[in-house]
């Protein structure tokens, strides 16, 4: 079980309190905004949309990037971000860990074949049970940790039957490529990166569209969204805005996102083909989904207990 202490060291990576502590985003007229390499906030920061609403307000925007989820949220819970977007499992643990901390603000409508689990091309590894001894990379605390989790229980396995290296993408493919693990639990664009370089010698053991989940979500602070419900509103309508450009506007899309990864722009265009922008409420099914999540990390033995979804769920 990940006790709470460890919850709340689970996102921290070296020098994050250095980077993100409140004084480094001081100021009473700026939103602290937390993204990853890929999706559409990275859009809407080079777009500058969300500067261009916010600038009659004098208020100005701050951006810092993250390398996963996890470390995202815990920046969020430290009092250093206000809004920030993560795959699904991160805020479960993040609310498990910080129960008043931060809130949903709404998600996107993605599909699972966005994530897999995948082997070398040669692997005698054919289906998920003959994952039982192997070692598998996974992020902890990421969506794809829940693929992985997801995956072994629908075939009789759980996590103590494999033996689970905890790395972040960086650190797992080189692992993956070089044999150090036997197969690798990942998300896009990381997923069509490993399957382009490999040069066919890559093969998908199964995907998120096997076990649900795999949506995005935009995640606030609630103290920020206490506070200035109407600035949150704002950035909503700055991301709903950029959502509309991006479904229209694929090939800028992909040139972008393929500058912020390092990925080759091919590798990034079949990755983005697979998406759908749309910015989309917080439903009783989308709620209904997390919280099964959320009590499977529970009966798993991997969550002391299982957060109430609908208590971050407010009405924007």
């Amino acid at each position: 079980m990940i006790s709470r202490r460890a919850l709340g060291r689970l996102a921290l990576s070296q020098g994050l309190i250095a980077l993100l502590g409140r004084k480094a985003f001081a100021g009473q007229n700026s939103v602290r905004i937390g993204y990853q390499k890929y999706g559409t906030l990275v859009l809407l920061k080079e777009k500058g949309f969300l500067e261009e609403a916010l600038r009659p307000r004098g208020i100005s925007v701050q951006w810092a990037q993250f390398p996963a989820g996890p470390p995202l949220l815990q920046a969020m819970i430290a009092g250093a971000l206000d809004f920030g977007a993560t795959g699904d499992l991160p805020p479960v643990f993040a609310q498990a860990s910080a129960p008043d901390a931060l809130i949903y603000a709404g998600n996107e409508n993605r599909t699972g074949a966005s994530e897999a689990i995948i082997v070398p091309q040669d692997s005698p590894i054919r289906t998920v049970s003959d994952l039982r001894g192997k070692r598998v990379a996974v992020t902890r605390g990421s969506d794809a940790n829940w693929l992985l989790l997801a995956s072994l229980m629908n075939n009789g396995l759980s996590l103590h039957d494999i033996k689970v290296s905890y790395l972040l993408p960086a650190a797992a493919r080189p692992a993956f490529e070089a044999g150090q693990v036997d197969a690798w639990s990942i998300w896009d664009p990381y997923l069509s990166g490993a399957l382009s370089s490999a040069g066919g010698r890559v093969r998908v053991l199964a995907t998120g569209d096997e076990v649900g989940g795999g949506t995005p979500f935009y995640l606030a602070r609630k103290g920020f969204f206490i506070e200035d419900r109407d600035l949150l509103r704002d950035i909503i309508a700055a991301v709903e805005k950029c959502d509309e450009w991006a479904q229209e506007n694929r090939p800028e899309v992909a040139a972008m996102l393929a500058r912020s990864t390092g990925l080759e722009l091919g590798v990034v265009e079949q990755s983005v083909a697979k998406i759908h922008f749309g910015f989309c409420r917080i439903t009783p099914q989308v709620i209904a989904s997390q919280q099964h999540i959320a009590d499977t990390f529970m009966a798993a033995g991997l969550l002391p207990s299982a957060p109430r979804i609908s208590e971050a769920a407010p009405d924007i």
